[in-house]
């Protein structure tokens, strides 16, 4: 009996010694695994876990948005394949609109995810992400931002001018990678963005869920006009909020932009 207690423990002590060994390899290869993950790679399988389960409308908790935007915060043009020097990011000397390439990497019903790539002076005018939330970041040069939200707190008693809509300025800065990734939400975060390329510069985005006409969310342009262009009747805004304050009007036409499709060549993600 006292043997077999003596010999039933030493094999308690082995295959504990086994089990911890083989804990031990497995999280070395678990760790090796995580360092060779591209860091598009952890985007995407972050972004699949935080959206796939989600109903489109509802914004993710905020600890599911830092998740995101940790791996973001991080990333550079080197982080997806590009280079400052690639022909995306030249303009022309004769090229009056300076075009700009998007390069797709990933789109389903739930989130995108893509690169536009603007020459200097490049612009995406104005638009809309409705019931959207997004993140964008910066890869690499400086970029102008003006944002707006729809304003809520205008007086009853105020009439807007025919066909436009009262906004309030959210950011209208210049902006230099590296810098924090920017995320808007469907009512506020400045939902309505206009990017300007300072200099040649990239911008990964992430759209929670894509546009989609069918499910009424179309992408909308605008033309913004200081508050102080048309005559209201009323007091919308106190006079010291009034700078603060545009009409934005929506435009059917865009001629003053032109995107062209590019096949994206950086980091491949395996999707799950």
């Amino acid at each position: 009996m006292g043997i077999e207690k003596t010999v039933a423990t030493q094999k308690g002590k082995e295959c504990l010694q086994l089990s911890s060994e083989t804990n031990s390899k497995s999280s070395k290869k678990n760790r090796r695994r995580q360092r060779k993950m591209t860091a598009m790679q952890r985007l995407y399988d972050i972004c699949n876990e935080v959206f796939g389960a989600g109903r489109h409308g509802i914004v993710p908790p905020p600890d599911d948005i830092q998740r995101i935007k940790s791996v973001l915060d991080g990333m550079t043009e080197v982080d997806v394949g590009l280079r400052p020097n690639m022909p995306y990011f030249r303009r022309a000397s004769t090229d009056q609109l300076p075009q700009i390439t998007y390069l797709h990497i990933h789109e389903c019903d739930k989130f995108s995810i893509g690169i536009f790539c603007l020459p200097p002076m490049g612009i995406i005018p104005l638009h809309n992400h409705p019931g959207m939330t997004v993140f964008s970041k910066l890869l690499f040069g400086t970029m102008h931002k003006k944002s707006f939200d729809w304003a809520v707190d205008v007086g009853s008693d105020s009439t807007p001018p025919p066909g436009l809509r009262l906004a309030k300025v959210k950011v209208d800065s210049d902006f230099t990678a590296p810098c924090d990734t920017s995320v808007l939400y469907p009512a506020d975060g400045g939902n309505m963005h206009c990017f300007t390329a300072v200099t040649a510069c990239a911008v990964l985005d992430v759209l929670c869920p894509p546009y989609s006409d069918p499910d009424g969310r179309h992408c909308a342009y605008y033309l913004d006009f200081p508050f102080s262009s048309f005559p209201v009747d009323g007091a919308p805004v106190p006079d010291e909020e009034k700078e603060s304050h545009a009409w934005l009007q929506e435009r059917d036409d865009l001629e003053d932009l032109t995107v062209v499709g590019a096949p994206y060549n950086g980091p491949r993600i395996v999707e799950r």
